[in-house]
């Protein structure tokens, strides 16, 4: 992870003295990331003497998120010609608008700063950016300029940082040799009022007893593919009626897995509608699965990307196979 230089943070400070107002808005399905950057910066802007509306369509469908969600419009509320010009859009954790969701295309014409960590990145046109694919997750960026800008963040917004930085690193679990300024800002944190045996126990803990029940048709349904490189599965629409769509530990699903002799990258795919598919790409060491989920329109990190798609998991599977062994 780089650390923020002085003309990042100057730019920044820049673009929020220059607005009045601002919308602050991350990817849909938000994941710990999304929301604790989106709090943080919140607080920034709370700290510089400015106001600011949380936009995220939703769901929060992770149980370590959900108590954030009130604090979240789903929607864009009315804004005059002059409303626009004076606010201010910050995105965090992602770039491109239609990744926020249906509302992507009302935000479009705003004023825009981008702070985001994805390698896929793209930066709207004549938007400014923090944009450091080497940070392990975007909220980490929000506490180098919280700490530039403001000074050392109060407990409850350590504890908010400390939480995206803890899931996307998978409790730090994902971190590589040259992660010693990221435990760094860890400690930091901690000292600020971060508990990490209480966050940990906050992401892992509290699961609904059906995804337990999920979690092991998901393994037995898993194949393998490329010389038992690729570790692939699914779940259909008929599952997620079973099971609810509560809770879900995808994490747990990836770890398995990855943890598999032989097995370099994991595939799921879910069928969320007659006609579209999500899917999560994981994998090991230096196989790039953003460059696959990229094929799909998707995105997303070296060793974690996403996609959503039109199709069926049927004809989708051949097609993300066939990628997949140009790679492995």
């Amino acid at each position: 992870m780089k650390i923020l230089d002085s003309q990042q943070c100057a730019a920044f400070k820049a673009f929020v003295e220059s607005h009045g107002y601002f919308i602050v808005a991350g990817h849909k399905d938000p994941d710990g990331d999304c929301v604790s950057s989106s709090l943080a910066a919140a607080a920034i802007l709370k700290a510089m003497g400015k106001e600011c509306l949380l936009l995220n369509v939703g769901p929060f469908k992770r149980p370590e998120i959900r108590q954030y969600e009130k604090s979240f419009a789903s929607q864009l509320p009315f804004m005059s010609q002059e409303d626009r010009k004076n606010c201010g859009l910050l995105v965090v954790d992602c770039s491109e608008l239609p990744r926020i969701g249906d509302i992507g295309e009302s935000l479009k014409g705003f004023d825009a700063f981008i702070i985001d960590h994805h390698k896929t990145a793209e930066i709207p046109a004549g938007a400014g950016a923090i944009i450091d694919p080497t940070s392990p997750a975007a909220v980490c960026l929000l506490a180098m300029l919280y700490e530039s800008l403001v000074g050392n963040p109060d407990a409850e917004t350590a504890k908010i940082m400390f939480l995206g930085l803890s899931t996307d690193t998978g409790f730090f679990r994902f971190l590589r040799e040259d992660s010693a300024e990221v435990f760094e800002l860890a400690a930091r944190l901690v000292r600020y009022g971060a508990n990490p045996n209480k966050i940990y126990n906050r992401i892992t803990g509290g699961k609904p007893w059906p995804t337990r029940k999920l979690l092991g048709l998901l393994l037995s349904r898993t194949e393998r593919f490329c010389n038992g490189k690729l570790a692939l599965t699914y779940e259909t629409m008929e599952d997620t009626k079973n099971y609810g769509q509560e809770g879900r530990d995808s994490d747990a699903l990836y770890s398995a897995l990855l943890s598999a002799q032989g097995v370099e990258a994991v595939v799921f795919l879910r069928q969320e509608t007659d006609s579209s598919c999500t899917g999560g790409f994981r994998s090991l060491d230096n196989i790039d699965v953003s460059a696959v989920a990229a094929k799909f329109g998707g995105g997303g990190h070296k060793n974690a990307s996403g996609m959503s798609v039109q199709g069926k998991i049927a004809t989708l599977i051949p097609q993300i196979v066939k990628e997949f062994s140009r790679v492995l």
